[in-house]
């Protein structure tokens, strides 16, 4: 199927085919199908972690030459238990638990191997899951590139107050029992296990307040990308866990295990001012990777913007024929 423009995106499809599946200690996680049946298989993970698939996602793909799978992660979108509610257990939710889900959705849908599409925390996840089942993987493209290291989650959570002092400091002074150099995050996590919804409910607005401000000079501007979002309290709930426990994952691990990826190429796509997951992990991602090519978007940051998404297509169309 044709676009009008490069830049466009491809027009809104609906699944074809969708369903929950059981992936074990109580959770059902949300998948859908759309494309073409008989097209080259293809995975979006999502960002955040906790976001959730989005029909947009879809349309970057040619419906014609590409069946599409997407996927909530545990604990949001339509995968339940919803971490939204205090009672679902967190401990079932780690990168560990979704690699394993990401391979059996593969299962169940009797796909073989298959293009890994993502960006910011996607990429994590696309990285942890392509090192561990690379005869799995065909291709990757990823925009927003982050390995969620502790040094980036530093960045991210503290580095960061060097550019915006007034919003880290309402963020800072929003959890002061927080200590050490990885306590704030930390306070954050146990504050979204409070018993007292009052008390989530402050922590959600604190968190997306910050995570807003390091959006708040990108160069294509929307919406507050945090603040505006629908399902809050799970987005930050499972956000602070997971980095405040380091995704589970070695520091540096998914930038020393890359010559795990030989043999599969990649797009890697990223912008010069992303303030949110600075450019550095791109670039060192790109040398150890041998088969992956960076893009670095000279007038974009986290979020993107047109030449983001000229890119992400390009890489998808250009993967679609191999």
């Amino acid at each position: 199927m044709d676009r009008t423009r490069p830049d466009d995106l491809y027009p809104p499809i609906d699944p074809y085919d969708s369903g929950m599946l059981d992936v074990g200690d109580g959770n059902l996680v949300y998948w859908e199908v759309c494309g073409n049946p008989d097209g080259k298989p293809a995975l979006v993970v999502h960002g955040g972690p906790g976001s959730g698939c989005t029909p947009r996602a879809r349309q970057y793909f040619d419906p014609d030459r590409y069946r599409v799978v997407l996927f909530d992660q545990r604990g949001c979108g339509r995968s339940t238990p919803h971490a939204s509610d205090p009672a679902t257990d967190m401990r079932h939710n780690t990168t560990h638990h979704l690699i394993a889900d990401m391979e059996r959705l593969r299962e169940h849908l009797n796909i073989t191997d298959w293009l890994l599409y993502g960006g910011s925390w996607g990429s994590t996840l696309i990285l942890a899951y392509a090192q561990t089942h690379p005869e799995r993987v065909t291709e990757a493209v990823i925009s927003s590139v982050t390995t969620t290291r502790r040094s980036e989650i530093d960045w991210l959570y503290r580095g960061a107050g060097q550019i915006f002092p007034e919003a880290w400091h309402t963020f800072r002074e929003s959890v002061p029992e927080a200590t050490g150099p990885t306590g704030l995050v930390t306070a954050y996590a146990h504050r979204m296990e409070s018993p007292d919804p009052a008390v989530r409910e402050r922590a959600t607005a604190a968190w997306c307040a910050w995570e807003d401000a390091v959006l708040s000079m990108e160069a294509n501007p929307g919406p507050p990308p945090y603040s505006s979002r629908p399902a809050q309290q799970a987005l930050v709930r499972i956000c602070a866990h997971y980095f405040s426990h380091g995704a589970w994952l070695r520091e540096n691990q998914l930038i020393d295990e890359a010559h795990r990826l030989t043999g599969i190429p990649a797009a890697l796509i990223h912008g010069r001012f992303d303030l949110g997951g600075p450019l550095i992990t791109a670039w060192e991602l790109d040398r150890a990777w041998p088969d992956a090519e960076l893009t670095v978007i000279a007038d974009a940051g986290h979020l993107g913007g047109p030449a983001t998404k000229r890119a992400v297509l390009a890489a998808l169309d250009g993967f679609a024929a191999t």
